[in-house]
């Protein structure tokens, strides 16, 4: 019983709902970047280096020469699949560059206004009489 208790209020605690939050945000984001480097900037990079598909380089380790990725596959061929390596790069520099903004946004809003110089308080008035005395002094 005891345990179901302090389970209950581990799952109650703000912190492990936010990072509840921030997986599944975190898991959509991945897929949307993921989107945007196959469908959105390889697509014009390989038309850039003459018809590339980055997703369809391949290396097969056997030695033997396969008319595409899925023909290899299908062979059961071992293979090093660099094109995808490099789309994962790419996602990664996308989602480390998003995330270097957010927290420097956040950090901003976070940060406290720098306070106000003080002015210094107005004399009192006993000070003001007392200036005014020792200037008339001095004439």
């Amino acid at each position: 019983m005891k345990i179901a208790q302090e389970f209950r209020e581990f799952i109650s605690r703000g912190n492990v709902i936010d990072l509840a939050v921030g997986v599944i945000i975190g898991a959509a984001f991945g897929k949307i970047v993921n989107s945007l480097v196959s469908d959105i900037i390889m697509p014009p990079i390989g038309a850039a280096l003459k018809g590339v598909n980055f997703s369809n380089l391949y290396f097969a380790i056997d030695g033997k020469t396969y008319e595409t990725l899925a023909k290899a596959k299908e062979a059961g061929a071992p293979v090093v699949t660099y094109g995808l390596f490099i789309n994962q790069i790419i996602e990664f520099f996308i989602i480390a560059a998003c995330v270097f903004v957010v927290v420097k946004i956040v950090n901003q809003i976070k940060r406290a206004p720098a306070p106000a110089p003080a002015e210094p308080p107005a004399p009192s008035r006993s000070e003001v009489l007392l200036e005014e005395i020792r200037d008339a002094l001095k004439k």
